[in-house]
């Protein structure tokens, strides 16, 4: 064990200075080897680790399912859409971009509010984001968008079980050739039964039917359904279009959305 060293004087300033002394530590002689141990036995290695990777094949960009349509036809070349989906009209493109991107924004966030607190939510929104709109304009979003959330038919479609802003992402065989799938679901309802997806459109004037429903639009859901149905086995995966002009919703029958996707597909 460790002793106290007597105290010297420092040799500078005279006081006493204590420190100790360890006596050494005997040598330590090593380790014997164990010659009665057994090898551990080491199974072999998978045979699948000495395959060779298969080649990297790169994938053409994603693919939106907002600008599908343009697959259809063998005259067009392939192109990624960057717009939002909300953005339908051409004959106004600077107040229908902005206001397509408020009652979108709108629809996305008014429903986590309580319902005594959303006109006040969605008046104060619109007071900045439609700051420089005709004010019958403002009016005519918040009509609208109270409209929607007001609607018992569309309560299933905000309730707790549904989400906003839901992100997919997939494969799809389109032309013989697989196509990354990339794209962004308005509303995604989920019950036990059924998987409903909702997209927002602000066409003016709303179809008044299926038959006056852009083809792209179709394509469009039929590619959320196709990347949805695999994660949902046994539940119905139904998708459908809210006008948020009138509002209106159009259901999108299975068999248009089939069709859609085997001209795409099957192109």
């Amino acid at each position: 064990p460790a002793r106290e060293s007597p105290a010297p004087p420092h040799p500078a300033r005279g006081a006493r200075v204590h420190g100790c002394v360890c006596p050494r530590l005997r040598a330590v002689a090593p380790a014997q080897p164990d010659e009665s141990r057994v090898p551990q036995q080491v199974p072999p290695l998978p045979v699948g680790l000495f395959r060779p990777l298969p080649p990297y094949e790169e994938l053409p960009r994603p693919l939106s399912p907002s600008g599908a349509s343009a697959l259809i036809d063998e005259g067009k070349e392939a192109v990624v859409d960057t717009r939002s989906p909300v953005l339908d009209s051409e004959a106004e493109p600077g107040f229908a971009v902005m206001r397509g991107l408020a009652l979108h924004k709108l629809l996305q966030m008014l429903p986590g509010f309580p319902e005594d607190e959303r006109q006040a939510a969605a008046l104060a929104y619109l007071s900045r984001a439609g700051a420089d709109w005709p004010e019958a304009e403002r009016n005519k979003a918040l009509a609208s968008v109270m409209a929607i959330l007001g609607d018992s038919r569309f309560a299933g479609l905000f309730s707790p079980s549904s989400r906003a802003e839901v992100a997919v992402m997939g494969s799809l065989e389109v032309k013989g050739r697989l196509r990354s799938i990339s794209g962004k679901i308005d509303r995604l309802a989920v019950t036990p039964e059924r998987v409903s997806i909702v997209d927002y459109k602000t066409n003016r004037p709303a179809p008044a039917s299926l038959a006056q429903v852009p083809p792209a639009y179709i394509l469009q859901l039929a590619l959320y359904r196709a990347l949805l149905k695999p994660l949902y086995p046994g539940r119905a995966v139904t998708a459908a279009l809210l006008f948020t002009e009138a509002p209106r919703l159009i259901e999108l029958p299975a068999q248009a959305m089939d069709d859609a996707l085997a001209r795409l597909t099957g192109a």
